[in-house]
């Protein structure tokens, strides 16, 4: 071939050789400059599929231009041997870089920012490359990345064509596999159908290998690989042992999730994460596409957030349709709740920043900059046209920024006091005409009411995010069937109160807002997990995604014209315990959700619930040594309760429906069910032993009845209510004949387990929490719900008297929403908590459709 003419480029030397073809350096004789000349090979030019790829990846590199892609100039054919003329290249692969040791991490960074954007060039093209691999990777002498070969890329249906692949692309059958068995996604090994995820797959092990100098699927044979990258996960050891950060190693694992489905589901979102973490860019508006999902870590964005200096979304390729994104606070801390205001203007929010309580702001017109209100203790719950605030004063923060047992005032945005209107409101929302509809709690009953008095909705569960259509004429809300879960749908009421459900249960949501023409709800829920989306659904139960934001975006309120106010949250309940004298409190967190339980009873072990993504839907029981000493082991899924007065099982309450109640072994054994015939549905969040081992105190309700105190036997021959309707259960005595509990009226009472009436005692502190009682049968030990920094007290039953023991004290305070609950040993030496922590920037996009 030296010397020879194809077309009018003259070959000079062969510079390598593909999977069908040869690369040769030739001069382009009409425009006087060396390229790169790909033929096929002649045993190949006789095969027809052969051909068809070679054709395809000329069809395919052609329709790309950037910078990370390697420059289609011309294609033709020269004695019946089709040929591609490239961009020739000066450099070197990356499988020659990786023979020289691992790359450093800031050079990885960068390499993977350019491969990401390159991808996200070819996906938005709707082109797939499917070989991804070192050897496919150019490092030019300039220090660009170059993506080559796509031989084997395969094109993708656009959203709006109604052709087959196949009928798209010519290059190979429906299940064959095609590519480099090490870089190959789980998918395309088993020969299904691939889309642009497999790259990310792909892009996930040339990292892990950038950035370990080690495969991160490796076997004696082609078999053993193939069998590593479908069940066995990459060696963490190397990541540690090469000093890669957290954060990117979480994102490594991420991007080689075996399930398609939670890995980074665009190259736009690789794009972000990467650029991110290097901190690359310093601009606070940007545009990028909508369709984003992306789940992001939570040492990831609690980085960004406690720093303060990196923006959360920045720099991102533009791709249409556009979306401006401007990010208006800055502060590490919480926003509790964010509106609009009538004209669109301005932004009044109420949030707890650099660890003071919770304060009102508001911007001031298309200024970022934030102004506080003087109205201390409220937070924001609605803005009327008109600019009144609907506020609840004095209440306390739940783990779901809900305010409980807050006091509903309405309060000019102009200025001026407050006015009290309902005690024990927790959202609310104004009309047209200045009306307000109110999720109230009276009695342990949870209801919608507009007017204030007229009750639309009555739930067993609670009740959020209210919203009044555009028009008026419906209200829209969040239905949640558990009182201790933010699992739950959307549902609109009519103004005569009939009720109708849009959405299937989510795993969580937060946050609803209509859109101005009232013709679909905007809302933020997960299908899965915790990690939020925006979504849509219109009245008739459509389902759409708006797009999807790395952490939590909560939904706060979308203007009149379409601009959408969110709070991209990083959020996680986090587990500690400590020593009654000592302020030396010990992480013993696991995953990012961890709902404190109980302690053994010689107080070595803490009891916890794990809700995190990777617990599964069902959740987990766990428990873990109280130094931290030890990893946390699994007990069985479900919702834990109690350890028994031996230690030896505990109590779990699954989430199926119906629920079901079973005692797990902590050592060897197998699980008991209980039965819990007659009860329909049974409140999941608390359940204890009492101290003969044999009887088990819950939570629970009966047909057509609130929800109170059972009794069980743990054999499950009997069931007998302890307390009366709408009265949940509390801790046992030591003896076993009592229960501690707050009646409706807000005092704390001692019911007899056996039976009689209740002793009611001068304590009326309704936010005290009794957790325990002393073993002497005296006192009770408890906490203050919504006192932050939280206590541990010891209260005298006979005088009320509540000392403090105590004070809890987590090792990162900033964005602590609340503390609880809060467990303590029989002996009241030691304690475990669960802390929610939030941290929150709000952004403004525009753009959204």
């Amino acid at each position: 071939m030296i010397g020879r003419l194809v077309g009018h480029y003259r070959v000079l030397e062969k510079i390598g050789a593909g999977g069908m073809g040869e690369v040769f350096r030739a001069h382009d004789e009409r425009l006087g400059r060396d390229v790169a000349l790909k033929l096929i090979r002649p045993s190949s030019s006789s095969n027809q599929d052969h051909l068809r790829r070679f054709e395809q990846e000329a069809r395919a590199a052609a329709a790309l231009n950037h910078p990370n892609i390697l420059a289609i100039y011309d294609v033709g054919f020269e004695g019946g041997s089709p040929y591609i003329v490239s961009e020739l290249l000066h450099g070197k692969t990356l499988r020659v870089r990786l023979t020289e040791g691992p790359i450093p991490l800031r050079e990885a960074a960068d390499y993977a920012q350019q491969i990401a954007r390159g991808l996200t060039a070819a996906h938005d093209h709707l082109i797939v490359h499917r070989d991804l691999k070192p050897e496919n990777l150019f490092l030019t002498t300039d220090g660009l990345v170059k993506i080559l070969d796509f031989g084997v890329a395969k094109l993708q249906n656009a959203p709006d064509d109604n052709r087959s692949i196949e009928n798209l692309t010519t290059v190979t059958k429906n299940g064959a596999v095609l590519g480099t068995v090490a870089y190959m996604s789980p998918e395309q090994l088993r020969g299904k159908p691939v889309d642009h995820r497999s790259d990310i797959f792909s892009f996930g092990a040339i990292l892990y290998e950038m950035l370990t100098g080690r495969r991160a699927f490796t076997g004696e044979s082609e078999a053993d690989t193939m069998t590593a990258v479908l069940r066995e996960e990459p060696a963490e050891a190397r990541l540690e042992g090469a000093g890669i950060p957290l954060a990117y190693r979480d994102l490594v694992h991420h991007c080689l999730e075996k399930d398609v489905e939670n890995r980074f589901q665009s190259a736009k979102d690789l794009t972000f994460a990467i650029q991110t973490l290097s901190g690359s860019s310093s601009y606070r508006a940007v545009r990028i596409g909508a369709g984003r999902k992306v789940t992001l870590m939570w040492a990831v964005l609690a980085l960004l957030v406690v720093a303060t200096t990196a923006l959360v979304i920045e720099q991102l390729l533009p791709a249409p349709p556009p979306a401006t994104y401007t990010r208006l606070t800055f502060e590490p801390g919480t926003v509790d709740a964010a509106r609009f205001t009538a004209d669109g203007r301005s932004i009044v929010y109420s949030a707890a920043w650099n660890n003071k309580p919770t304060q009102l702001f508001t911007t001031v017109g298309d200024s970022l900059l934030s102004q506080p209100l003087n109205l201390p203790e409220a937070t924001l719950l609605s803005i009327s046209p008109s600019g009144e605030l609907a506020l609840a004063l004095r209440g306390v923060h739940s783990g779901q920024l809900e305010t409980v047992g807050g006091m509903l005032a309405s309060a000019p945005l102009a200025g001026g006091s407050p006015r009290e209107l309902l005690s024990d409101v927790r959202w609310a929302d104004w009309d047209k005409s200045g009306g307000l509809a109110v999720v109230h709690y009276e009695n342990n009953n949870v209801r919608l009411e507009y007017p204030i008095g007229n009750v639309l909705v009555q739930n067993r569960g609670w009740i959020s995010n209210i919203r009044f259509s555009p028009q008026g004429d419906r209200i829209a809300f969040m239905d949640h069937p558990d009182f201790w879960d933010n699992r739950g749908h959307v549902s609109v009421v009519d103004l005569a109160g009939h009720i109708q459900s849009l959405t299937p249960d989510w795993t969580s949501e937060h946050g609803l807002a209509w859109r101005p023409d009232g013709k679909e709800i905007w809302f933020s829920a997960a299908e899965n997990g915790n990690s939020l989306t925006l979504m849509a659904v219109t009245l008739s139960g459509k389902v759409r995604t708006l797009v999807n934001l790395p952490g939590a975006p909560f939904l706060q309120d979308v203007a009149s014209d379409g601009r959408v106010l969110v709070a991209l949250n990083s959020k996680r309940l986090a587990l500690a315990s400590g020593s009654v004298g000592s302020d030396n409190n010990i992480d013993l967190s696991w995953h990012d959700w961890n709902v404190a339980k109980d302690l053994s009873p010689d107080g070595q072990y803490v009891l916890f619930g794990d809700a995190s993504d990777a617990a599964g839907p069902g959740y987990a029981v766990a428990m873990r040594r109280a130094d931290g000493s030890a990893l946390p082991m699994r007990l069985g899924e479900g919702s834990g309760g109690g350890f028994s007065p031996d230690g030896k099982w505990v109590i779990s309450v699954s989430n199926s429906h119906p629920e079901q109640v079973t005692l797990l072994p902590v050592e060897a054994g197998q699980p008991r069910v209980v039965a819990t015939s007659g009860l329909e549905k049974i409140q999941n969040g608390w359940a204890r032993f009492l101290a003969d081992g044999q009887s088990i105190l819950l939570n629970g309700n009966e047909a057509g009845r609130a929800a109170r105190c059972y009794l069980l036997s743990a054999s499950g021959e009997k069931r007998r209510a302890v307390t009366p309707e709408g009265v949940s259960c509390g801790p046992s005595s030591p003896d076993g004949q009592f229960l501690a509990a707050f009646d409706a009226s807000g005092s704390l009472n001692l019911f007899p387990i056996a039976g009689g009436e209740s002793r009611r005692l001068s304590i009326r502190d309704k936010s005290f929490q009794p957790v325990q009682w002393s073993a002497n049968g005296s006192s009770l030990y408890g906490y203050r719900r919504g006192e932050f920094p939280a206590r541990l007290y010891q209260l005298a039953l006979d005088s009320g008297t509540q000392t403090p023991l105590q004070t809890l004290h987590p090792s990162e305070p900033a964005g602590v929403v609340n503390i609880a609950p809060v467990v303590v040993s029989p002996d009241g030496k030691r304690f475990a908590y669960s802390y929610n922590q939030t941290l929150s920037v709000l952004w403004v996009i525009s753009g959204l459709h």
